[in-house]
């Protein structure tokens, strides 16, 4: 797969997808959109990737939208103003052809995803980190909301995403002032999962990474899915869908291999079957 604003590399089971527009701090463009969705596509099918990690390359994990697309930007150079050229109904067409198909689809990815934060996290690119399951970090970590700071609606999935992962007042906090969350109180309030010397992040997400990868793939996907769909339904119908899922578990060739590497004292060798 050749891609001009990402890489996309794969080993052990675990996928890397890291944003490469380093001298824009990774900010996202249209190309950048098409091909984030390209990847998150071909992990969904790879049987080979168990779980996927996504970073930037550089200082910066990724300063949002390029404001170079945006309305009102002084050094847009596109023929037609965008503020002239673009409708109301493209601006909404736009963000759900780009956050409406991209968050949706970490959530609904069958494979755990990592959000290997190493900078500058902000706008669109904080909601991106937020989006995936988990997220590491270093001292060199920071989130910010910075739509408010140019007056605009968090579109892609903050006022979503935000309440669930650092509870509802400590999100409307971040969300009405714009002020950064450093990375010491983003691993206090659970939005980095890891906090790790910056010279240590990659190995501590890799490690964190393989242990998910080395985990059982079936349960696995069967765990995302049900706490993703338990936080839109009652204990009742949570607790219909987990004896299904954990029936599905109990006849797999993972729970025996897991089983037989209890009692033998090994560690299982998981297959996805």
């Amino acid at each position: 797969m050749d891609f001009s604003t990402i890489n996309y590399n794969k080993s052990e089971h675990i996928a890397t997808l890291t944003l490469n527009r380093p001298e824009k701090l990774n900010a996202i463009n249209p190309i950048m959109t098409q091909e984030i969705i390209r990847v998150l596509n071909e992990v969904d099918t790879d049987d080979e990737v168990r779980v996927l990690i996504i970073t930037g390359a550089g200082k910066a994990f990724c300063a949002g939208a390029d404001v170079g697309t945006l309305p009102g930007d002084a050094k847009n150079t596109t023929a037609v103003p965008v503020e002239t050229s673009r409708t109301p109904e493209d601006i909404r067409r736009g963000l759900v052809s780009s956050s409406g198909v991209i968050l949706p689809k970490l959530q609904r990815l069958q494979k755990p995803t990592i959000a290997m934060v190493n900078g500058l996290a902000v706008g669109a690119g904080c909601d991106l980190a937020m989006g995936c399951d988990l997220r590491t970090g270093s001292e060199n970590t920071r989130f910010m909301n910075a739509f408010i700071r140019i007056g605009l609606f968090p579109g892609w999935g903050g006022t979503w995403l935000y309440p669930r992962i650092m509870g509802v007042g400590k999100a409307l906090e971040f969300l009405f002032t714009g002020d950064y969350l450093e990375a010491q109180e983003a691993e206090k309030t659970g939005v980095l999962n890891k906090l790790a010397k910056a010279d240590e992040l990659i190995a501590t997400t890799m490690t964190l990474a393989q242990k998910i990868a080395n985990g059982p793939p079936i349960a696995m996907r069967l765990t995302k899915m049900q706490v993703y769909k338990g936080l839109e339904v009652d204990l009742d119908t949570a607790l219909q869908m987990a004896a299904a899922c954990e029936t599905i578990t109990l006849t797999s060739e993972d729970h025996k291999e897991g089983v037989k590497a209890l009692r033998e004292k090994r560690r299982p060798q998981f297959k996805g079957k």
